[in-house]
């Protein structure tokens, strides 16, 4: 007789003690007892065998919801976006897609409406804690389409639990008093989901149910809960926050990612809200690779097991949680064994006239320019550039004008970088995690061209 061999297993949550505070939600800490019965009323409510894509807003709800897919067998769909053709084209992909969702979704998928919760209080019995098999698939998740068409990457329980332990141990969360945490990126998105759900289920951390977009909102959500407070957020967040008046309660620290940080603004966050800014490097395919403090240093330190290894033109990262190796897109430059430098991507570089340059350093130019509250360099492709191809800049920037803006740019730039045109918007196509779909990008100058008559320039 043979005997088969079983799979190792995680539990959904570290967390052990039914009375112990796993989340806020609706001005309430929220038990791990009554947790648990909100993924098991949920998971009451799943077809057989369909996948689900998650398309809760209240970062609450979409934790229940991955839980209870994660714990019944369901793969739960995470694109990066809910436009109407990318929901179109995955449905067509997976006819039996079913969409779990607690507001208005665009696209006519088979919905299941998530249900409204118990209120906050004594449970008398809870449904024991689920174990999920390490090596089953529990995720599917989509790169932005910052560089092209989002593709998906499955992620296993197992790379999510060990990144969230890693992640925890490297921010010091994995030790004494439980932190709270508010974060103004969508937990759809990889950063979102790691630093945000999956610090709340394995890392001691206590995630507010809300995404808050605007900074008075993520004042109140940070005054809403207590110290220690963790911030998760994005640069184009960051800096909306320290431009505005709102008042900002004491931070014990603040995790940044999704787009390139200048230094500058890492240093004014530190001073302005007294705590220390800690920034993720990562990527889809292989989730978060490693981090840094920028004011102290440019140097990338890996997380735990994890390998950087030179492959033909590009990187590879493999080990740790990273269980299948993924090709890095940037141009790194390694500085012993455990750490790097970063370069740009290398879809970044741009040559104009035989001169080189970055996007991330054009842009981090326009941004440093007083009165410029976004903006973003593009390189056009030929159907809208014609044959001799110049960069073009949007720019939200009220109050100047920009002619204004070019000549603060000239000061900054080689003249082959200025962008031809300059075009000032009243604001940027960006996703809910700051980041610029390179189709947005492409719309944006196509309709500028048809507003012009349809002429090249």
């Amino acid at each position: 007789m043979t005997r088969t061999a079983v799979a190792p297993d995680a539990a959904l949550t570290t967390a052990a003690d039914p009375a112990r505070a796993l989340a806020f939600y609706q001005d309430a800490p929220r038990s791990l007892a009554q947790f648990l019965c909100d993924v098991a009323d949920v998971a009451a409510l799943w077809p057989p065998r369909a996948p689900i894509l998650n398309a809760c807003a209240d970062r609450y709800h979409f934790m229940v919801g991955l839980a209870a897919a994660a714990a019944a067998g369901r793969m739960t769909v995470l694109p990066a976006t809910h436009a109407v053709e990318i929901i179109k084209s995955l449905h067509a992909r997976m006819p039996d897609m079913h969409c779990l969702a607690d507001g208005d979704f665009p696209v006519a998928l088979p919905i299941v409406r998530f249900p409204r919760l118990a209120p906050a209080g004594r449970v008398h019995r809870a449904p024991p804690v689920p174990r999920i098999p390490l090596d089953r698939p529990v995720v599917t998740v989509f790169t932005s389409g910052t560089t092209g068409v989002p593709v998906g990457h499955v992620k296993t329980w197992g790379s999510l639990v060990a990144s969230a332990h890693a992640e925890a141990a490297r921010l010091g969360l994995d030790d004494g008093p439980a932190w709270s945490l508010v974060a103004t990126v969508p937990p759809q998105h990889m950063y979102g989901l790691e630093s945000s759900v999956m610090l709340s289920l394995h890392g001691r951390a206590l995630a507010h149910h809300g995404r808050p977009f605007y900074p008075e909102d993520i004042a109140g959500a940070l005054a809403a809960v207590p110290r220690p407070r963790l911030l998760v957020t994005s640069p184009v967040h960051l800096r909306a926050l320290l431009t505005s008046a709102a008042a900002v309660p004491p931070l014990d620290a603040v995790l940044c990612a999704t787009a390139p940080l200048p230094r500058a603004l890492a240093e004014e966050a530190e001073q302005r809200l007294h705590a220390p800014l800690h920034e993720i490097y990562g990527a889809t395919e292989a989730g978060q690779v490693a981090t840094r403090r920028p004011t102290q240093s440019d140097l990338w330190t890996l997380f735990p097991g994890l390998v950087l290894e030179a492959r033909d033109a590009s990187f590879v990262v493999h080990g740790g949680h990273v269980e299948t190796p993924a090709a890095l897109g940037d141009i790194i430059e390694p500085s012993g064994p455990r750490e790097f430098r970063l370069h740009g991507r290398g879809t970044d570089i741009v040559n104009v006239a035989g001169k080189r340059s970055s996007i991330a350093f054009l842009e981090q130019q326009l941004l440093a320019i007083p009165g410029v509250l976004d903006g973003a360099f593009y390189m056009p492709d030929e159907d809208l550039a014609g044959p001799v191809a110049r960069l073009t800049a949007f720019v939200v920037a009220p109050g100047l004008t920009a002619a204004a803006i070019e000549t603060a740019l000239r000061a900054r730039l080689d003249p082959v970088f200025l962008p031809r045109p300059l075009v000032l918007v009243d604001a940027l196509p960006r996703l809910a995690t700051g980041k610029l779909p390179l189709s947005a990008m492409h719309q944006l100058l196509a309709s500028r061209t048809r507003q012009a008559g349809g002429g090249r320039g």
